[in-house]
């Protein structure tokens, strides 16, 4: 049931993101909702997609710092 919550919380950030993805605020929405989807792939035993949000929080986290 938390993987689900936190699924679904992850989406919506993502879904905002974009909107705002110029700003700091937009690049730490992303890197929030990422990190949110992570529990839920990795629940589901999904590794290929927890993989895949490591990597977009850390080029999340490039863009944020440099």
């Amino acid at each position: 049931m938390l993987a689900t919550f936190t699924g679904w919380l992850g989406a919506a950030a993502l879904c905002v993101a974009p909107f705002i993805i110029d700003s700091d605020e937009g690049k730490i929405l992303a890197i929030t909702g990422l990190a949110l989807l992570c529990l839920q792939a990795w629940a589901k035993s999904c590794y290929n997609l927890v993989i895949l949000n490591i990597t977009g929080i850390g080029g999340y986290i490039y863009a944020l710092y440099f």
